[in-house]
C-alpha cells in the first residue's frame, strides 16, 4: 500500500507533498492534534505551492480564481471529514451531510428560519442580551477577560433564539458548555482526518469527550422540544412546526436533535471567536479604532438605543469585522469537500482532482496570498474593503471572491446574516459605553499565537480594561 501511494500509478502522483503525508492521513491528524494545522498548511503551499497533496486521497487547494469551481452551484459535495469528529454515519447534522440534495433539502428548513424577516423578529431579543452584556461589564471592575463575556453572551443568545431560551450565563449560571467543547475539540480533529478510525471508536462501549458533550447539548434540544413553542425561534423552523403542507417531509426527531445541538455550537463559538478578535485588533491598531469610534459615534451618540437601522450605512464598521474575518476566520481550515468516487473527476482551470479525491480549500492560506489581497496581505487594513482602495491604485488587489469565512456557494453558513447582524449590535453597543485598553505588555502576537485550529477555535483570554464613557462624546 505504501509502495502504491508513493508511486506514479497513484492518482494524485503528479501533487507535491510530504512524504509522511502521502504514506497515511495519520500524519495530518496527528500534526492538527496541535491546533496549528491551519498555518503547516499554509507552510506547505509556500513551500509547494497552490495544490498540495496533505494525505494518500486528499489535497489542499489554494487558489482563490477556482472556488466558484469547487464551492459554488455546480462544486463538490461535503466529504467525510464531519462523519469523523461525529464518531458516526448516523443521523448527521446539516454541516455534515454528504449528498448536496439531501443537504439542500434540510436546508430549506433553516433558510425559512434565517430570512430578513426572522432576524427582525430575533432583534429585540437580541438588543435585550447586548444591553445585558453591557450591563454586566459596567459592574465589572480593572482588568476582565473580555473572551468570557462574548462567550457568555452568545450562547444566552443562541439558547433564546435557536432554542426558546433557557440560559442565562451572563447572570451568574454555570456550564460546562465551554470546558466541554474545548476538551473535545482536539480528538474531533485527530478522527476527523481519518474518518474511518472515528466511526471505529464511536462505536466501542467506552466513554469519550465527544459523547459526553453531545449528550449536554441533547439535553437542551429535548427541554426545547418538552416546553414547545411558545415564540418562533430557529428550532421552531428545523422541526418544521412553521409549514403543515405534506410536501415537506417531516425530520425525524434525531435529525431536529443535531441540528439543534449544530446551532448552539456554531452559532456560539464562532461569533465569540470573531468578537473577541475584533476587539484585539482595535487594541492593537489605535487609528483603526479612532476612526471605528468615530462613526459609532455618528449613529450612535451616548444615549441613543444602539439597533440595526444603521448597519447598513455604517460601512467601517462592516470593513473592520471583514478585514477580522480575513486574517483570524473562526474557522481557518473550512469544511472539507469530495469528488464522488462513482464517476467522472473534475477540471478545473488546470487542475484535475480524481474521483474518490477529497479536498479543503483553507480560508487562512487563500486569505493571505498576495494575487488576491494586495498589498500586504498579513497586515490589518480594514480600508481595503472600502471602494476607494481599489480605486486609489492600480497595485490595490481585492479579490471579493477568494473571501470566504462563511464558507461559498449553495452550502455556505446559512447563519451569515445573524452573525453579522449580532457582531455589529455588540461592537457598537461597546464602542458606545467604554473605552478599551489592553492590559500593559499585551501584545496581539500573544493571541494571535494562542488560536488553535480545532474547526472549533480555541483561543487564549484576551484581557481587557473597560473605562465607562461619559455623557458626553470623549
Amino acid at each position: 500500500m505504501v509502495a502504491y501511494r508513493l508511486s506514479q500509478l497513484h492518482p494524485l502522483a503528479r501533487y507535491p507533498g510530504p512524504l509522511l503525508c502521502k504514506v497515511s492521513a495519520l500524519w495530518l491528524a496527528y500534526k492538527s492534534t496541535s491546533g496549528t494545522q491551519h498555518r503547516y498548511v499554509k507552510s506547505l503551499h509556500d513551500r509547494y505551492g497552490d495544490v498540495v497533496r496533505i494525505g494518500p486521497n486528499n489535497l489542499s487547494i489554494r487558489r482563490g480564481s477556482a472556488i466558484s469551481a469547487l464551492l459554488g452551484a455546480s462544486g463538490m459535495p461535503k466529504g467525510p471529514h464531519h462523519i469523523g469528529r461525529h464518531f458516526s454515519v448516523k443521523n448527521p447534522d446539516l454541516l455534515s451531510i454528504p449528498d448536496t440534495e439531501h443537504h439542500l433539502r434540510r436546508r430549506r428548513a433553516w433558510a425559512r428560519g434565517l430570512t430578513s424577516k426572522a432576524l427582525k423578529e430575533y432583534e429585540e431579543q437580541m438588543a435585550l442580551r447586548v444591553s445585558q452584556l453591557v450591563s454586566r461589564l459596567q459592574e465589572q471592575k480593572g482588568e476582565v477577560h473580555i473572551d468570557e463575556w462574548f462567550n457568555r453572551f452568545t450562547y444566552d443568545f443562541m439558547s433564546d433564539m435557536a432554542l426558546g431560551g433557557g440560559s442565562n450565563l451572563l447572570d451568574g449560571e454555570k456550564t460546562d458548555f465551554w470546558s466541554s467543547l474545548n476538551e473535545e475539540a482536539k480528538p474531533a480533529t485527530f478522527f476527523g482526518h481519518v474518518p474511518w478510525l472515528g466511526v471505529l471508536v464511536g462505536r466501542l462501549p467506552i466513554p469519550n469527550g465527544h459523547k459526553m458533550f453531545i449528550e449536554q447539548c441533547r439535553v437542551q434540544a429535548v427541554r426545547r422540544m418538552q416546553r414547545g413553542t411558545t415564540a418562533p425561534d430557529l428550532f421552531y423552523y428545523i422541526s418544521h412546526e412553521d409549514v403543515q403542507d405534506s410536501k415537506y417531509a417531516r425530520p425525524t426527531i434525531d435529525q431536529i436533535l443535531s441540528d439543534g445541538i449544530l446551532a448552539m455550537v456554531a452559532g456560539s463559538d464562532t461569533i465569540a471567536t470573531t468578537l473577541t478578535a475584533v476587539v484585539a485588533c482595535l487594541l492593537t491598531y489605535p487609528a483603526v479604532y479612532k476612526q471605528l469610534q468615530e462613526e459609532v459615534d455618528r449613529f450612535y451618540p451616548p444615549g441613543e438605543v444602539v439597533h440595526t437601522k444603521h448597519h447598513q450605512e455604517m460601512h467601517y464598521l462592516t470593513a473592520v469585522i471583514n478585514e477580522t474575518l480575513r486574517l483570524f476566520s473562526a474557522v481557518p481550515s473550512t469544511t472539507q469537500r469530495k469528488v464522488p468516487s462513482h464517476g467522472q473527476g473534475i477540471t478545473v482551470e488546470s487542475l484535475y482532482i480524481p474521483p474518490g479525491t477529497s479536498f479543503w480549500v483553507p480560508a487562512y492560506s487563500i486569505h493571505r496570498d498576495p494575487r488576491d489581497f494586495s498589498p500586504s496581505p498579513e497586515a490589518y487594513l480594514p480600508e481595503r474593503w472600502l471602494p476607494e482602495w481599489k480605486e486609489a491604485s492600480a497595485a490595490h488587489v481585492h479579490n471579493e471572491g477568494a473571501f470566504i469565512p462563511f464558507s461559498y456557494g449553495p452550502m455556505n453558513c446559512v447563519g451569515k446574516g445573524l452573525a453579522m447582524q449580532e457582531m455589529r449590535m455588540v461592537v457598537c453597543a461597546l464602542l458606545q459605553r467604554f473605552k478599551l485598553r489592553p492590559r500593559q505588555g499585551w501584545d496581539i502576537t500573544d493571541y494571535e499565537g494562542g488560536l488553535k485550529d480545532y474547526f472549533v477555535t480555541v483561543r487564549e483570554h484576551l484581557p481587557v480594561i473597560l473605562e465607562p464613557r461619559g455623557k458626553n462624546i470623549d
